[in-house]
């Protein structure tokens, strides 16, 4: 099979290599998957750079998402147990974590419901209790993370404002349906949340970005709000000043939705449930901004790493990658 393996650590372009090797043998409670659709994550960037919180032995294939197929057909999702990634045409997975892929979507697009809406699903329901008529901030709205946030804000109908960088991502905020949309890059985005809400600032800010973001979050957010802290994609760790959050009153919340899976991985399933009946229903659907084959992986993952794209990049292995009925 066909598979795109990191040797060294570094930037993905340099390090992914396209290699013909054997497919993986599943160990104890895996199972093997023909990868019909896998998503591009920022983790898979970290991955390659050696900068993610987990580290696999090298030779490692990245793709920490798949839509795939089980050896009597079913269409599943997955989180592939690396060092065998979603960058293949076969991966391996814990066979109880798989989860069904929603008939509502494609492949390429049941691969991106799965981290970023259910890191969404977490923290603003779970961590942040989002409800109807609060307003939401969310960074970087225009990305795989945000956008999934954006689309899930307004399905539990909370307004929605979006932090975008340029013209481009700022369309396809609205089009994901921002109520007002905040280009960084012309605008001050706290003076804009300010006037936007009345003076009163955001209920709920989703923030994975880091750095500058997060400034401006601890700026932006209401009384009684809260922050949830969901990544560093600028790459800088802020460090909260705890006596703001003191005494302006609101909560700083983490989110790491891996945790999830092991610690309490019945919820993941019930998050998957609700994502499932809200893209039955058309209330969400990932936005996939671009398909790749398998050979243009690592310069898509590429794309990803310099914060150059919008939704999420898919790679799809086979040629007729056939949508759901």
């Amino acid at each position: 099979m066909q598979a795109w393996r990191v040797h060294e650590n570094g930037e993905p372009s340099e390090v992914m290599r396209l290699e013909e090797t054997e497919p993986p043998t599943p160990g104890d409670g895996q199972v093997l998957l023909k990868v019909r659709a896998a998503g591009i994550n920022f983790p898979d960037a970290l991955l390659c750079r050696g900068q993610y919180q987990v580290r696999p032995p090298l030779p490692f294939t990245p793709g920490v998402e798949i839509c795939g197929e089980t050896g009597d057909g079913r269409r599943v999702i997955a989180n592939p147990a690396l060092p065998y990634g979603g960058f293949a045409e076969y991966a391996v997975a814990d066979a109880a974590a798989l989860l069904p892929a929603p008939d509502a979507l494609d492949d390429a697009e049941a691969a991106a419901l799965h981290i970023g809406y259910q890191t969404g699903w977490f923290g603003l329901h779970r961590r942040a209790r989002l409800e109807a008529g609060e307003t939401l901030l969310v960074h970087a709205a225009a990305g795989g993370v945000g956008s999934a946030a954006v689309q899930l804000g307004k399905a539990v109908g909370a307004r929605v404002i979006g932090v975008v960088g340029g013209a481009e991502k700022a369309a396809v905020a609205r089009e994901l349906g921002c109520d007002i949309v905040v280009d960084r890059r012309g605008e001050d985005v706290v003076a804009a949340v300010k006037e936007a809400t009345g003076g009163r600032g955001a209920d709920v800010v989703y923030d994975p970005v880091g750095g500058e973001a997060y400034a401006q979050s601890a700026k932006a957010v209401a009384f009684e709000g809260r922050i949830v802290v969901v990544g560093f994609a600028s790459g800088a760790v802020p460090s909260p000043a705890l006596n703001h959050a003191l005494v302006k009153n609101y909560a700083i919340l983490g989110l790491h939705w891996g945790l999830y899976t092991t610690k309490n991985p019945e919820l993941v399933r019930h998050c998957h449930e609700r994502l499932t009946e809200l893209a039955a229903r058309g209330a969400i659907k990932p936005l996939v901004s671009e398909r790749v084959p398998l050979d243009g992986a690592a310069a898509a993952v590429q794309r990803v790493a310099d914060g150059v794209t919008t939704g999420r990049i898919a790679v799809v292995p086979a040629p007729a990658n056939g949508a759901a009925a």
